[in-house]
């Protein structure tokens, strides 16, 4: 009876949690394998596996090349023994979550791996048991490749996995003694069998796919009997993305003439405790993967900038510059050659060389469009001809110029109502609406209210020279209830006047501007405070936060306590000294 160690890849050299993401590289580039077991460095036990797609998602994370690779380990992981018999191996091969069998022996230490190649050597052996292991190929292959297909010596496909059936859409064709060439002809697999030498093809396209085809060949006792033509697809779009960042990345290196802007914040610099807000983070740093046109959408100063920062440094083009445009700021007559730039002797003025404008600035980068609903229905169209056709003229110029821009826009006003006014193009709002977040106002983040405060306490001590380490218990009541229509922008202002302001390292009640006192009704407090001759600012504070503690608790003073943060005893005494019944 033939056993799983007659035929598994014997396996020697294994890595452990502590190897780095180049080791695992370097390891992977060696063997040749896509699934490596990883070991405990202590009794050499199977801790669990690192697979390709662990790579990926390491060099998408963009991580360091010395990163230990412990925390990209797949642990869940089919096991089976070296003894056991090929025919026990239909479960253990459906049940595998990475697509390969991980050989152990008795004491649970890696001896082998039971890859696709052994499946497919096995698979073309042993014919008595074609119906069974073509069942179980079905499973693994589909699960380990995202797609595959395998001819024998006659050219005929022998196995097709479903995911290239759906890719392809083969739903009603007969495979049996079918020439791959009748039906895939563009993946070329049969020029393997003339060559013997494997190969991988270029970059090509079904549905708006992306995939590439590598084509190997199959020898048995050095005689070739067959091919397998590997397709990838899944994830191919965001892994040529990096790469491809890496190469602009050396090319503007290259250039020293160029200057370029980046963007100054990621996700997890945003501040927040708000579920509505943590629920769009997650959004958009799946949005970000993409090169889709992202529309942000908010109320003055409730962070979209911000948020646009984080997008671009969490695509495939962070590498790229990050260019802004506010197309508010820009006057009309201006915006064209702001966007597009123009030739030399264009119009009067312009400079002898010629300029570049935003879109060649952010030429394999972000360009992030501010108050978009500003724009001219003229600028409007331009605009949407280069999202369209990917290039554009500069003013005064006959040469069509190709960029590669992501796009982000934002803006406050309400687009859908400007549509039918007829004031924004309708074609392109639905080009710049292909996902869209809408910011919540800091009304509705309450939560989040003391937690930026605290944030932009310790970045304006820094920025102003203060020394603020906090704030009276009415302050932050006040700060709760008022409403704040300027959202963050208001809010930090708010903070660098108050600390500015604020004496003895505390920001207190008379240190707020008058319109936010008497927005929420607080004014009475502050007056009360002025008109209090004689007492040092420290008492007026004092008095004033009695009051309004008083006043939030109808009068109760076990409530005040609370409020205030001190004794009922220290209460009695502060209302002798202040004189109130």
């Amino acid at each position: 009876m033939k056993r799983v160690k007659d035929i598994m890849t014997p396996v020697e050299k294994c890595l452990s949690p502590d190897n780095t993401l180049f080791e695992a590289l370097q390891f992977m580039k060696d063997s040749k394998w896509n699934t490596v077991p990883v070991r405990n460095p202590a009794n050499k036990e199977l801790l669990g596996v690192f697979t390709r797609s662990s790579l990926y998602h390491m060099l998408l994370a963009d991580l360091q090349k010395n990163t230990p690779i412990k925390n990209y380990l797949i642990r869940d992981v089919g096991t089976m023994l070296e003894d056991t018999p090929i025919e026990a191996l239909d479960n253990l091969l459906i049940d595998s979550k990475v697509g390969t069998g991980i050989v152990i022996n008795h004491n649970r230490e890696p001896v082998g791996l039971f890859t696709q190649t052994d499946a497919v050597m096995n698979y073309l052996n042993e014919s008595k048991l074609l119906k069974k292991w073509k069942t179980i190929l079905q499973s693994v292959l589909h699960n380990a490749y995202d797609g595959l297909v395998m001819i024998n010596e006659k050219e005929e496909i022998s196995f097709i996995s479903p995911s290239l059936i759906e890719l392809f859409e083969l739903h009603d064709v007969n495979f049996d003694h079918t020439r791959v060439d009748e039906v895939l002809p563009h993946l070329q697999i049969s020029t393997v069998l003339k060559t013997g030498v494997a190969d991988i093809s270029d970059f090509m396209e079904v549905k708006g796919i992306n995939y590439m085809v590598h084509r190997i060949p199959v020898y048995q006792d050095d005689k070739m009997i067959g091919a397998i033509g590997k397709i990838v697809y899944r994830q191919l779009h965001e892994v040529r993305e990096k790469f491809k960042s890496f190469e602009n990345n050396e090319k503007r290196m290259q250039v020293s003439d160029r200057k370029t802007e980046k963007a100054r914040f990621s996700f997890e610099q945003i501040v927040t405790k708000d579920p509505q807000m943590e629920k769009l983070m997650r959004s958009g740093m799946k949005a970000a993967k993409g090169r889709t046109t992202i529309l942000i959408r908010g109320k003055s100063g409730t962070g979209k900038e911000l948020f646009a920062h984080a997008m671009h440094n969490a695509s495939p083009f962070a590498k790229g510059p990050f260019i802004t445009v506010n197309c508010a700021a820009i006057p009309e007559h201006l915006l064209e050659s702001e966007f597009f730039g123009y030739e030399e002797g264009a119009f009067t003025g312009a400079k002898n060389k010629g300029k570049m404008g935003k879109f060649d600035l952010a030429h394999s980068g972000t360009l992030f469009l501010d108050e978009v609903g500003d724009m001219s229905l003229q600028l409007q169209a331009k605009l949407l001809s280069v999202l369209q056709e990917r290039g554009f003229y500069r003013v005064g110029g006959t040469e069509r110029v190709e960029v590669d821009v992501r796009i982000i826009a934002a803006t406050n006003r309400p687009i859908e109502k400007m549509v039918e006014a007829g004031t924004f193009r309708e074609d392109l709002f639905y080009r710049l609406n292909v996902i869209s977040f809408e910011l919540p106002p800091l009304r509705k983040r309450k939560k989040d209210i003391m937690l930026l405060s605290e944030s932009f306490i310790r970045v304006l001590n820094k920025q102003n020279g203060t020394s603020i380490t906090g704030w009276d218990p009415l302050v932050e009541q006040a700060m709760i209830e008022y409403d704040w229509p300027g959202n963050i922008r208001e809010l930090r202002n708010v903070w660098e006047r108050a600390m500015v302001f604020a004496e003895n390292g505390k920001v207190e009640m008379e240190d707020l501007p008058e319109y936010m006192m008497k927005k929420i009704g607080y004014e009475s407090i502050v007056t009360d405070v002025d008109s209090t001759e004689g007492q040092s600012l420290l008492e007026k504070a004092e008095r004033s936060a009695i009051y309004k503690a008083l006043q939030l608790a109808n009068g109760n003073k076990t409530k005040a306590c609370q409020l205030l943060g001190i004794s009922r005893s220290v209460l009695y005494d502060k209302l002798k000294k202040y004189n109130y019944n």
